[in-house]
């Protein structure tokens, strides 16, 4: 008998998480996060015929478009996916933030900043087999937080594939099982490996909840459309007609949208808001954090359309009047009304929230961005409301109660676990 068909007799009872309550799924569930993912870049693949599977869930199953959590980022979408939850609750605001304790910018991938359990941690200390795999390894251990990696969770990364262990990971020997080489973190194999993964443990283990989260290598480099973008697409779909093929129920959501920030001649289009704050009210009176920022700097050079300004000495109000009348900013938010707004967390919330348009990116000083990293192609970036929109598609159709739910109610890509688990007919 396989471990969790011993769960599923054993452990049948509703568990809740964060205000969700959550049945006991009858076959296995997998959630599939294309990070990245504009709803331009289906729509295109669509047009071209190169997704089959896909164009059959939306047809057959279930297929809508979501917000996703703003700041639209990855640390904050994927947490909020795996907790069902918004930053608020779960307090991971960002892939970059300053610690109020230390004055410091830091990275937010430490689990231990995390303040609500996890669907998939839930699922495994009941003694659900849960496995968590992701293309980024700065996601791994927040993805992975007290999943049961002893009774037999496992959580790894494509990126340190050859480093598992079973102590640590849950599972060893990754490139054996998955018969690829360990993938370049700025390639598609990046995501690709983790589909594979995650299909060979389909086959061969049976998960009650599986996590698969890629990378946006592709929709930072590539237009919707493009020949590069197109064939990215038709490789994800393939495995994820693999996994429907293998019985389970199959959830595709996005963690965040992307757009194209240039001039119409190609060229940056950016503001330097650091540059804009010092020539204002003088060098040290304010600080700007780009929560975008990570190792993958060649992406996206740590610019992106939100960002958070920290008050020294200049006032929150001035801070505010500057921002709105700069060109490319599209809304400005004190403290307070950011939180509201946005569902985040007050107290790891910057003085003044800056969100530029859909052709505008937000930095901080040139000389602080990796921008020969982004030689050669322009600058596809996301963090805002251009950039919130994503697809939401279950390859089974709803039940009656979800279907006038998300007729009647704005979906988030939160809603992914409680859609794919309690939704399906």
């Amino acid at each position: 008998m396989r471990v969790n068909e011993s769960a599923t007799r054993s452990a049948t009872i509703p568990i809740e998480v964060n205000g969700v309550t959550y049945r006991w799924p009858e076959r296995p569930v997998v959630v599939v996060c294309n990070d990245g993912g504009d709803p331009d870049y289906l729509d295109a693949a669509l047009k071209a015929g190169v997704v089959p599977h896909t164009a059959r869930f939306m047809r057959l199953g279930f297929a809508a478009t979501a917000q996703c959590v703003i700041p639209g980022f990855t640390c904050p979408n994927n947490v909020s996916i795996v907790t069902g939850s918004p930053p608020a609750v779960h307090g991971i605001s960002g892939n970059f933030y300053l610690e109020p304790e230390s004055g410091r910018a830091v990275v937010m991938t430490g689990p231990e900043l995390m303040r609500a359990p996890t669907v998939l941690a839930s699922f495994s200390r009941r003694g659900a087999k849960v496995i968590s795999i992701t293309a980024k390894d700065k996601l791994r251990r927040q993805l992975g937080k007290d999943m049961d990696i002893a009774g037999g969770a496992i959580n790894f990364s494509s990126e340190k594939a050859d480093r598992c262990s079973k102590d640590e990971n849950g599972i060893a020997n990754v490139l054996d099982l998955v018969g690829r080489p360990l993938p370049d973190m700025y390639s598609p194999d990046l995501s690709l490996f983790v589909l594979a993964a995650g299909v060979k443990l389909l086959e061969a283990q049976r998960p009650l909840l599986m996590y698969l989260s890629l990378t946006d290598f592709v929709q930072h480099t590539y237009a919707p459309g493009s020949p590069e973008a197109n064939r990215y697409y038709q490789d994800i779909d393939a495995f994820l007609g693999r996994l429907d093929a293998l019985g389970a129920v199959v959830g595709i959501v996005s963690d965040h949208g992307m757009r194209e920030k240039a001039n119409p001649d190609g060229s940056l289009k950016v503001v330097w808001l650091q540059d804009e704050l010092d020539r204002a009210f003088g060098a040290g009176t304010t600080e700007v954090i780009c929560p975008i920022t990570d190792y993958f700097v060649a992406h996206h050079g740590s610019l992106g359309s939100f960002v958070r300004v920290y008050c020294r000495s200049a006032e929150a109000d001035a801070v505010m009047r500057l921002a709105r009348a700069l060109p490319g900013i599209e809304a400005v938010h004190d403290k307070a009304a950011a939180a509201r707004a946005f569902d985040l967390p007050l107290d790891r919330e910057g003085d003044v929230v800056v969100i530029s348009d859909a052709q505008t990116c937000i930095g901080t000083t040139p000389a602080a961005h990796d921008l020969e990293a982004l030689a050669g192609h322009t600058l596809r970036t996301h963090g805002g409301f251009s950039e919130s929109r994503v697809p939401f598609i279950l390859n089974r159709p709803l039940n009656a109660a979800y279907a006038a739910r998300a007729a009647h109610a704005a979906l988030r890509n939160f809603h992914m676990f409680d859609f794919a688990i309690n939704g399906t007919a």
